[in-house]
C-alpha cells in the first residue's frame, strides 16, 4: 500500500542477494526452521534469514540480528544440486530428499548435511536410469512405511517406474513397474 511502502522496490536499496552463477539457476526454496534452504542446479545453499553471520579473528562464526532479511550464504559440503528436476524434492521432518539429474544421484539433506543414498549399492542403476534426456523425476515421501517414493516417467511412451528409496538403514530398494495408459 501506498501508507506503509510496502509496495515500493527501489533499485538503489540492496533488496536481492547475489548467488554465484556457477551454481545454475535456483529451482527449488525450502523455509527450514529459522533459515532457508536454496536448490540450485548444481550446488545447495543455506542462506541465513533476518540474521547475519559475524565471524571471528579465529574463523568462528557468531550469529547477530540484521536488518537483511537474507544473511549469510553458505553451501552445503559436495557437488550437489537439484538438476531442473524440483518435482523430485520431497520432505519427512528434518530429511530433504531429492535428485540429481545430472550426476545420476539420489540424495538426502539432513541434520548431518548431504548424503547420496543411491550410492548403497545403486550407482550405476540412477546412472543409466537418469540418462534419458525425456524423463521426469517426482519424489515423494510415505509417511506410513518411511520411504522415499521416487517416480520416473519417461517420454511418449507413459513408462512409469516408482522406486522405493530406503531412507534411513539402506536396505535396499523396491520397484513397482506399470504401463499409464
Amino acid at each position: 500500500s501506498g501508507v506503509n511502502r510496502l509496495n515500493q522496490f527501489i533499485q538503489a536499496e540492496k533488496i536481492t542477494k547475489d548467488l554465484n552463477p556457477t551454481y545454475g539457476s535456483i529451482q527449488k526454496l525450502y523455509s527450514k526452521y529459522t533459515n532457508l534452504s536454496v536448490f540450485c542446479e548444481d550446488r545447495i545453499l543455506k542462506v541465513l534469514a533476518d540474521k547475519d553471520a559475524l565471524f571471528n579473528a579465529d574463523g568462528n562464526t557468531n550469529v547477530v540480528a540484521s536488518d537483511k532479511v537474507l544473511g549469510q550464504v553458505t553451501p552445503y559440503a559436495g557437488d550437489y544440486g537439484i538438476s531442473t528436476d524440483p518435482e523430485s524434492f520431497a520432505v519427512d521432518q528434518y530429511r530433504i530428499y531429492f535428485t540429481d539429474k545430472s550426476r545420476g544421484a539420489v540424495i538426502r539433506l539432513s541434520q548431518d548435511g548431504i548424503t547420496p543414498i543411491s550410492s548403497l549399492g545403486m550407482t550405476d542403476y540412477f546412472k543409466d536410469a537418469f540418462r534419458s534426456s525425456n524423463i521426469s523425476l517426482i519424489g515423494s515421501f510415505d509417511d506410513n512405511k518411511k520411504l522415499y517414493n521416487l517416480t520416473m516417467r519417461e517420454g511418449p511412451l507413459n513408462l512409469i517406474k516408482t522406486d522405493n528409496v530406503t531412507s534411513s538403514s539402506g536396505d535396499g530398494l523396491d520397484f513397482i513397474d506399470y504401463v499409464d495408459s
